[in-house]
């Protein structure tokens, strides 16, 4: 029995769970309150640095989002979400970091907006801003054609970047500019695996209220 240890709001999480959706895998989810559920016991035990996600499988623990994703992958080929070509190949593996190297950290100064905080930095707002056009315009290239990077199927790079850009729209980006990126990021929002595994405005509602607690505790 595969079981996710994850939290509704984190990309990271969420590429894990339509990974797991669009192998159609069962498995059984666990949310991990991140006001502190993530140092307990029971959960150090299977992630000694207290992130999500984790996954067990069949008493096999796997951390770090991207590790879990090429370990489904491995061992649950069908349906295929690697190609093999290697310039296929490579170009999924350039999506994939470059949305957790480039993209995912630019959306940080942005968290006021998604989540409708106070306090928001106007300057790093700007260099987030021009960080996440460079990323798009890279991605507009990369997908040439294509209705998925690398490939005519969806691939794991499709999971990594379109768990993160549909943040971006939330936090007052549009993708107008980038039309084949506009047009993938519908198209995702289309399969059952993004619609099933979307955050409710509770859940933003709740990490909103834990960040604002923490935020207190810091003065």
């Amino acid at each position: 029995m595969i079981t996710l240890y994850h939290t509704p709001v984190s990309p990271n999480s969420r590429r894990v769970w339509i990974t797991l959706l669009e192998k159609g895998l069962e498995f059984e989810l666990v949310e991990v309150k991140l006001n502190g559920g993530q140092f307990k016991p029971e959960f150090l035990a299977i992630n000694p640095f207290h992130h999500i996600p984790a996954l067990v499988d069949d008493g096999f623990n796997v951390v770090e989002s991207l590790a879990i994703l090429d370990y489904l992958e491995a061992k649950y080929p069908t349906p295929n979400m690697l190609p093999k070509e290697v310039e296929e190949l490579t170009i999924v593996r350039m999506v994939q970091m470059v949305s957790v190297n480039e993209l995912l950290p630019a959306i940080n100064p942005l968290i006021s907006r998604i989540l409708d905080m106070p306090g928001e930095d106007t300057e790093k707002v700007a260099k987030a801003e021009a960080k996440i056009s460079t990323v798009l315009t890279f991605f507009e290239k990369l997908l040439g054609d294509r209705p998925y990077f690398g490939s005519d199927n969806i691939t794991l790079a499709d999971v990594v970047a379109g768990t993160i850009i549909p943040l971006i729209s939330r936090g007052g980006i549009s993708l107008d500019e980038y039309p084949k990126v506009s047009a993938w990021c519908k198209n995702l929002m289309t399969r059952s695996s993004w619609q099933n595994s979307a955050a409710t405005e509770a859940a933003f509602a709740e990490f909103r209220s834990n960040m604002l607690a923490r935020m207190q505790q810091k003065k």
